[in-house]
């Protein structure tokens, strides 16, 4: 009869072992996991890194206006405008009082008209009140 207690205790420790060791793969198994998703990531984040910099390097050349210039000529088949389409603007201060800066987007620039009809176009047509 000594011997029941002793096969259950025996019987006890050995399923405790074992869901230990079972338990012990199982989070050696998501630490494996664990690190190779954080390598993909350190990975990715590195590649993010370099895109960014190429980007940034490439959006700071866009800023210059040699580039602007051979992007709308190459890109967009843009050219200068002839002397006769070019309008000069005197005494122009930007400011942020949209009555001080000058003429608001309806109204045209003095000697506008002028100029437009001496090319030929035609005249606006007046916005009614």
């Amino acid at each position: 009869m000594k011997q029941r207690p002793f096969i259950a205790l025996w019987a006890l420790a050995v399923a405790a072992t074992v869901a230990a060791f079972v338990l012990h793969l199982a989070m050696r198994g998501k630490t494996v996991d664990l690190g190779y998703r954080l390598g993909r990531a350190r990975a990715e984040q590195a590649h993010l890194r370099e895109v960014k910099r190429v980007l940034s390097l490439e959006a700071a050349s866009y800023e210059t206006p040699q580039r602007v210039e051979v992007v709308a000529r190459t890109l967009l088949g843009m050219t200068p405008p002839p002397a006769e389409r070019v309008i000069v603007v005197r005494n122009f201060t930007a400011s942020k009082d949209p009555d001080e800066s000058g003429p608001s987007a309806n109204e045209e620039p003095a000697g506008a008209t002028q100029s437009r009809r001496d090319a030929g176009a035609p005249a606006p047509a007046e916005a009614s009140p």
